[in-house]
This record gives C-alpha cells, structure tokens and sequence, in this order.
C-alpha cells in the first residue's frame, strides 16, 4: 500500500508565466486573411444545389414512405378479404343449421329448407331495390363534361392572332 506524503511541497523549477501585454491605443483588429469570400453568385448557386439536394432527399423519404403504407395497406386488404371469404363460406354452415333448426321445431325437412331458401329470396331482393335505388341517383357529371365541350372548342378554333 501507497502512502501519501503528509507534507506538500510546491516546485520550484517551473519558470513564472509572463505578465499579460496591456493593449495598445493604435493596435486595431484585423480579420484573419482567411479564404477569400465566395460572391453572390456561388453563394446563390450553392443555395440553388443544397436546395435541390435537399428536395430530392425528400422526395425519396416520401416515396418509401408511400411504398411502406402501401404494402402495409396491401396487406390489410389482404387479411380483410380473406376474412370476408371465411365468412361466406360459414354462412353456408349457419344456413345449414337454422334449416335443422327448423327441422327440430317438427316442420318436414324439405319445408324447412325452402323456408330458408326463401329467406335468402327475400334477403337478395331487399339489396338488389337498394343497389337499384342508389344507381339511380348517380348524376352525371356535368362540370366535367363542360369543361371538355370548352377545351374542345378551344381546340378547333386554333390559336387567336
């Protein structure tokens, strides 16, 4: 184990640091004779070429960020149509048992079953009165077929001198 001196004694050797300058009334300040400064005109042109960088840096941040929610978005719609035909197909096997349902009550098997094939009749005929209903008020549309009857006529007429 180390021991450590009770007494301290400061060195002696070290010369004394000079005292500071005082400054002069006549010394002024003179810039470092550095680079020369760029012109306007480099320092527009290199705005010009940061600026272009800069957009185009974000333009590519925005396409894999577009291509990233696509996927993910791609993908969802993926699951949700798969959801959809599982539940399709068990609608079938819920058919089948409201059908037996039925067929417990007491009625015929056979009634029973066109029972609920007319349920489905009556289903399918409810939304094709709806699709019907609301395929009648689609409106044509007309701002867009003036514009085109406008930029047709310009078209014709050629250029104006």
């Amino acid at each position: 184990m180390a021991t450590i001196s009770p007494e301290y004694t400061p060195r002696h050797d070290v010369p004394p640091s000079p005292p500071p300058v005082p400054p002069s009334a006549t010394a002024e300040w003179t810039p470092d004779p550095g680079p020369a400064q760029p012109s306007l005109g480099e320092l527009v042109q290199d705005a010009s070429t940061h600026l272009s960088t800069l957009v185009r840096g974000e333009i590519e941040l925005a396409k894999t960020e577009v291509t990233s929610a696509a996927k993910k978005g791609a993908l969802g719609a993926a699951f949700f149509g798969a959801a959809a035909v599982v539940l399709v197909f068990s609608l079938v096997f819920l058919l089948i048992a409201l059908a037996e349902g039925l067929v417990g009550l007491g009625l015929y098997r056979w009634l029973s079953y066109l029972i609920v094939w007319f349920l489905l009749v009556v289903i399918a005929g409810v939304a094709a009165m709806l699709g019907l209903r609301t395929v009648k008020r689609v409106r044509k549309p007309e701002r867009t077929i003036e514009t085109l009857k406008d930029s047709k006529q310009l078209l014709h007429r050629g250029p104006t001198t």
